[in-house]
């Protein structure tokens, strides 16, 4: 009995980003390169498809994402983010005016939205402020509405929030490397707080879970 393996979208995009990784050592380039790409991904009908079947992420103190793929030679990892509707944010009890504004470290990210619609935050350090270790005060710079096909590229250390409209969001996140065994900067725009936490846990699943 011959068994036929059928090429998924996902398998498509792991090719791609693999050839642009392999042609472009250039990390800006690489992942400003990257974004028609998942564009592609986020628009493939049985992508849209199989993301009602995943599970919805589990939010404590600390993120959660799915983990689809993690590259053995590159390092990218590939994630999946549901966020079902919820009637109060998460609060983290150490830190109650929080209101999720972080950083991603020493990574690039690409935050691609396949369902839903949320607000995108942008902040930065106040020119000239006095900072500690434990105090960096921000500021709002910018603020946009992204929908599904939008794809945001977070750089290194750039400080930004993501903002529920009050929906179901699904969205395809693409890392230069698996998050969550690092500190990434915490920031409390209120108070000037600064601190370190790890970044969101990883569940693996499959992007294509059996109907």
């Amino acid at each position: 009995m011959t068994t036929v393996t059928t090429e998924t979208a996902l398998d498509r995009f792991i090719e791609k980003t693999r050839e642009l990784f392999a042609g472009e050592p250039d990390p800006e380039k690489r992942w400003v390169a990257l974004t028609p790409v998942l564009q592609e991904l986020l628009a493939d009908p049985t992508v849209q498809e199989a993301s009602a079947r995943w599970p919805a992420n589990v939010f404590t103190d600390r993120a959660e994402n799915l983990l689809f793929y993690e590259d053995p030679d590159y390092g990218f990892a590939i994630n999946g983010l549901k966020r079902e509707v919820r009637g109060r944010p998460v609060v983290n009890p150490e830190h109650p005016t929080w209101r999720g504004i972080h950083d991603h470290a020493h990574i690039y990210t690409l935050y691609g939205v396949l369902a839903g619609h949320e607000m995108i935050e942008r902040y930065r350090p106040v020119e000239g402020a006095e900072r500690r270790a434990d105090y960096i005060p921000i500021e709002e710079v910018g603020n946009f509405k992204v929908e599904p096909g939008s794809v945001d590229l977070v750089r290194p250390y750039e400080i930004h929030a993501e903002r529920s409209l009050g929906e179901q969001t699904v969205a395809i996140i693409v890392r230069s490397e698996r998050s969550g065994g690092f500190l990434q900067g915490r920031y409390d725009v209120e108070t000037g707080e600064y601190w370190q936490g790890y970044g969101p846990k990883q569940r693996e699943v499959e992007m294509f879970p059996d109907a």
